[in-house]
């Protein structure tokens, strides 16, 4: 027969081993992986409507300030800019966006092309050129510049200017659903045309 303090005692170590775990969790989805949903179709075609990803944390927290380049053509999630907020934006929503350009990187779009530092780069990311054109644009220390894959119809820094560094979240780098789709997020390189 089994002594009821000893069964209290393994009840109360089961409980204090699921809150320890419960912390850890915590603690991982707060500071290392967070799931997230994209909500619109500005990153189509490499991210559809209502897939589901993991963006990971950390490399915002340890990549320096002045070694951005790290960034250069990653996908990131990050918190509105302020340019975004003053024209109506909730403050507690995030956005997903592709990082084109890097502190001291020459940005222009024209003539249906997007160019880094002069020179123009391959549109993988849809058949349509761009139907629009800015800069050119010269990104300053701790800024980025982030486009989406669906150029012609993104809110991003064609729109609102450059991305101070503190505002992003994480990188995203795994799509766990559809189901049929998941698998780590591929990042096509920017690429010289000519």
């Amino acid at each position: 027969m089994q002594n009821p303090a000893g069964k209290k005692s393994s009840i109360l170590n089961d409980f204090k081993n699921l809150f320890i775990w419960i912390i850890i969790a915590l603690i991982i989805r707060w500071q290392v992986i967070e799931p997230r949903w994209i909500p619109s179709g500005s990153m189509l075609p490499t991210l559809q409507i209502q897939d589901k990803i993991l963006v990971e944390k950390l490399t915002p927290k340890i990549t320096s300030k002045s070694n951005l380049s790290k960034l250069k053509n990653k996908i990131i999630v990050f918190n509105v800019p302020e340019q975004l907020i003053e024209a109506g934006y909730e403050s507690d929503i995030a956005l997903i966006k592709r990082v084109i350009g890097v502190p001291g990187d020459k940005v222009e779009v024209k003539e249906g092309n997007l160019y880094l530092n002069d020179i123009a780069q391959n549109n993988y990311i849809s058949d349509k050129n761009i139907n629009y054109s800015t800069g050119p644009y010269y990104v300053p220390e701790k800024s980025l510049w982030v486009m989406g894959d669906n150029r012609n119809n993104s809110m991003d820094s064609h729109i609102w200017g450059f991305l101070p560094y503190e505002k992003v979240i994480g990188k995203a780098i795994f799509r766990y659903w559809p189901l049929n789709k998941i698998g780590p997020i591929r990042f096509p390189g920017l690429n010289n045309v000519g």
